[in-house]
């Protein structure tokens, strides 16, 4: 039973490491889910990208690359997290000007 004289709104008091003010460095995320979270890869590549051939005589661009950071959220945060980059990529594109989508 939710308390009556609870206050509507919630305010957080984020406390950020100081480890962690510069942040990490990353070149590209990747995006995978399980039952139960959503899990975001920060990536970085290590290396230059080099050319690999496979038994098949296919050459292919192979890229080492490494997870920076890994963060695990709620399902029900995504609809948060989607919400908010998207006010702070026009928030961003206003100041900015539009980029394009390549």
């Amino acid at each position: 039973m939710a308390n009556e004289n609870a206050p509507e709104n919630v305010e957080f008091n984020i406390e950020l490491p100081d480890e962690l003010e510069a942040g990490v460095p990353a070149e590209f995320a990747s995006l995978w889910h399980t039952p139960t979270s959503f899990v975001i890869d920060f990536v970085v590549t290590k290396n230059p990208p080099s050319v690999k051939e496979r038994p098949n005589g296919e050459r292919v661009q192979q890229v080492s690359a490494k997870v920076v950071s890994r963060i695990r959220i709620p399902p029900e945060q995504v609809f948060e997290l989607a919400k908010a980059l998207t006010q702070q990529l026009s928030a961003w594109e206003s100041e900015n000007g539009k980029q394009s989508q390549e």
